[in-house]
């Protein structure tokens, strides 16, 4: 996937047909938000991608801002990395703010991609507070929970709590604010923001920094930080595989999503929902969002996702080899430093047919 792009006739037309453009046209600020100073309340005015709320966000917390154009890029970066062994390979986020219907509709890829972009900006915000980039936040909260013989709160934790009031203000607004047709897919998306945020949050740990004599770490200085996006991507990819497909329907005094399928579970907070079925992105069709696995590179010899097989959807492959150039024979010298040599090898790939 990555060839043709989506024509802006069919991006508009289905803009027009949503009523909304996605909430997650602020991605787009990986493009417009880097190339500004963020010194100035009119810099908001140069960006693309966002809603009226969102601009008048940017004019009150311009500080923030660095945070959220460095959430847009985690994002982009961290969903193609989680899905690089599948059909789908989230190569369309890179066309924010211009999506295509694969990210437009109710799927489950849009599922994953709008709970990744809310967790993200949560994260970069609750992260930034931590580092001291922000002067309205600082570290988060002392932990209420007792510490341990072996170790004390200390240090600096993310302040999680500050990161979901913006983050949720921010990645939330587009869907409230809009006035959309299919309330469907607003309440789907931020049922899966929700999703996002709440995987975050549960993935708060304890970190630990050693005291001690020749680090013998008889003292610990702990507090509460969380993982890298890519774990969090990683979990959220676990639950886009376990996605259900729900229907926004009637239920007691106000509509909800309950599963299309009478025999499945009712819908938790922790589930990533959808409205349609996907296709199976093997080959290429714009109007459903498909790129197709063409000339993508596959694994001989897996049986899973990445494999030649299920990659290339049965069509088969082509081999070819690549001449690798790698550092070899390394040899440390005292001191402090390594020298190496450098080899070359031949490698083959394969490539969907």
């Amino acid at each position: 996937m990555g060839r043709p792009a989506v024509p802006a006739a069919v991006a508009a037309a289905l803009l027009c047909q949503l009523g909304l453009s996605a909430a997650i046209r602020w991605l787009g600020l990986t493009e417009s938000g880097s190339r500004v100073a963020w010194n100035e309340t009119q810099h908001c005015r140069l960006l693309a991608g966002l809603v009226p709320d969102q601009f008048q966000m940017c004019r009150r917390n311009l500080e923030v801002m660095h945070s959220i154009v460095r959430a847009a890029t985690d994002t982009k970066s961290v969903c193609q990395k989680t899905f690089a062994d599948m059909r789908w390979n989230c190569s369309s986020i890179q066309r924010a703010p211009a999506f295509g219907p694969d990210l437009l509709k109710g799927t489950r890829e849009s599922a994953f991609v709008h709970a990744l972009a809310a967790a993200a900006v949560t994260h970069s915000i609750a992260q930034a507070c931590a580092s001291g980039e922000l002067p309205l936040c600082s570290c988060g909260s002392v932990p209420s929970e007792v510490p341990g013989p072996d170790f004390r709160w200390g240090g600096c934790g993310d302040n999680l709590r500050y990161g979901l009031q913006l983050g949720a203000a921010f990645a939330d607004s587009p869907l409230k604010s809009s006035k959309l047709r299919t309330q469907a897919i607003k309440a789907m998306n931020l049922h899966n923001n929700a999703v996002g945020r709440q995987v975050l949050s549960d993935s708060l740990e304890t970190k630990c920094k050693c005291h001690g004599v020749s680090g013998s770490c008889s003292v610990k200085t702990c507090w509460k930080g969380l993982p890298n996006l890519g774990e969090i991507a990683s979990d959220l990819k676990s639950k886009y595989l376990a996605a259900i497909k729900v229907t926004h329907r009637l239920l007691g005094p106000r509509k909800q999503l309950i599963p299309k399928e009478m025999d499945v579970r009712p819908v938790k907070e922790t589930d990533l929902v959808y409205l349609i079925n996907s296709p199976d992105y093997c080959t290429v069709n714009l109007q459903l969002g498909s790129l197709g696995t063409q000339d993508r590179q596959c694994n001989k010899t897996s049986v899973g996702s990445d494999g030649c097989n299920l990659m290339c959807c049965g069509r088969g492959y082509n081999a070819y080899t690549e001449e690798m150039v790698e550092r070899c024979h390394c040899k440390y010298h005292w001191c402090c430093y390594v020298v190496c040599k450098k080899c070359r090898r031949m490698v083959e790939r394969y490539v969907c047919k």
